[in-house]
């Protein structure tokens, strides 16, 4: 049967972990860090460099287990490793069912929906989720009939989203020292943090930063297409990690030289745009945004396509033999793409009328894009304890000491998610002014979706018997 091939470099490893990692929040998520900590910029900078350094930790302890493990796809190669072929089939179906599509639909959403903004179009119009059908197919078209042009484009995406931010670093920041801007803002508040206690809104400020930093993982799902997967990988998740932190921080510092807090915290990042770079910059902004959510969207369909051949690569999960089908031409597993493009539909119409009418589900409406990461953090952790378990022949540090800091960043980011979206139901318009019970329903779908995958595994075990 024909395999894939190692066709990627280290650049292209690293540009799939800024380039998934830095979308649209970047750009936006520094009115609400700003909103969060009452104009305290300090305390900004900490959220930002403390939910990084969570990342960071992370991404150390999979670079450690890539350096040992290598087979067909990343994270599930190290499940498997360590918790056994159970685990890491049913850490590969959670991620090509939910976390991948439900990510990748709302970022087909948001490229049109930044798009739509030059045209005037409306968020929720027929012309803006038509616009999202079309990135969505044009994005596993790419994927599946030319996964290097899908490379290149990672490439590409990942150097022109740069270049506002870079722009907006350097030229805010030095701005914002002549004018004085900068200085008056790290200086003054404007107004109590959320909670009212510095505490509380450095807290809020690394909720809102959590999820403007979701998505590195993605670069290892192509573990088995990237040359020296041992070497580069780990390179690539550290390198990757650290160029996101940097980006945010110096970001957030320019922005902050384009207007004063109050302004910023009223009106957002395209403020300081327009001071700095003149009536054009809202528009520019704007298309840089496109540009920069095009490019998480292919990071995330570059999973999403090969979410299936990873389970069907171990024989297992449904019609196996269909899924690890590899065309001999593209050499992009086809069929694994097809369906990967399939539940991303689905998962748009969920999101569109889950999040952009009335709400299509009443009280069972949740947002598709957030709460599947407060599941994959979960998640890691099992990995985590087991690899302290099995890997005796590492050091103490490789063996216990980072893993355990991985596992208290990993209960830190569910409980921020948690404490963003909330455990308990609240009155919902939505819902008609009834409860809404968002996480309930999640993990109602959630399980269900994993008995199928269950039923499935159950199945084939018997047809292989």
């Amino acid at each position: 049967m024909e395999k894939l091939t190692k066709k990627y470099g280290l650049a292209t490893a690293i540009c799939m972990v800024v380039g998934t990692v830095i979308g649209s929040g970047v750009f936006f998520k520094a009115q609400n860090v700003l909103v969060a900590t009452g104009g305290n910029m300090p305390l900004g900078i900490a959220a930002w460099a403390i939910t990084g350094l969570l990342m960071i930790i992370c991404s150390l302890q999979f670079a450690t287990m890539a350096t040992k493990y290598e087979k067909v796809s990343g994270v599930v190669d190290y499940a498997e490793a360590t918790c056994g072929k159970g685990y890491g089939y049913y850490l590969a179906w959670f991620m090509v069912n939910i976390y991948y599509p439900g990510m990748t639909s709302v970022l087909a959403w948001v490229s049109a929906r930044y798009l739509g903004v030059l045209f005037g179009w409306s968020m929720v119009g027929p012309e803006v989720m038509a616009l999202s059908g079309f990135f969505l197919i044009a994005s596993y078209t790419m994927n599946a009939l030319s996964p290097k042009l899908a490379g290149k484009f990672q490439i590409s995406a990942t150097i022109i989203k740069l270049i506002p931010i870079t722009l907006m670093a350097v030229v805010g920041t030095i701005v914002g020292f002549i004018n004085g801007t900068l200085t008056n803002n790290f200086a003054s508040v404007v107004t109590e943090a959320v909670g009212g206690t510095a505490s509380s809104g450095l807290f809020a400020a690394i909720v809102a930063t959590v999820f403007a930093y979701e998505g590195w993982i993605v670069a290892t799902s192509i573990n088995a297409e990237l040359k020296n997967p041992k070497k580069n990988l780990p390179l690539a998740l550290v390198i990757g990690s650290l160029i996101v932190v940097a980006a945010y921080i110096l970001y957030f510092i320019g922005v902050a030289g384009g207007a004063e807090s109050k302004v910023l915290i009223d009106e957002g990042a395209p403020t300081a745009f327009t001071n700095i770079f003149g009536g054009v910059g809202g528009a520019i902004l704007n298309i840089c945004i496109v540009v920069s959510c095009l490019g998480t969207l292919n990071g995330l369909m570059v999973g999403a396509t090969r979410g299936m051949y990873a389970i069907a690569a171990r024989n297992d999960g449904p019609r196996p033999e269909t899924f690890a089908q590899v065309d001999k031409s593209t050499n992009m597993t086809t069929n694994s793409s097809i369906w990967g493009l399939f539940v991303c539909a689905l998962w748009l119409v969920y999101f569109y009328g889950a999040n952009l009418t009335n709400g299509w589900f009443g009280v069972f409406n949740f947002d598709s894009s957030e709460l599947p990461i407060v599941t994959i953090y979960a998640m890691y952790i099992p990995i985590f304890i087991m690899w302290m378990v099995k890997e005796k022949d590492m050091g103490t540090f490789k063996r216990f000491i980072l893993p355990v800091i991985a596992i208290a960043a990993c209960l830190f980011m569910v409980f921020a998610a948690i404490y963003a979206h909330g455990i308990t139901p609240y009155l919902s318009a939505k819902a008609n002014g009834a409860f809404s019970f968002p996480v309930l329903f999640y993990l109602i779908l959630f399980a269900v979706i994993m008995i199928i995958g269950a039923v499935f595994k159950k199945s084939n075990k018997k047809t292989q018997e």
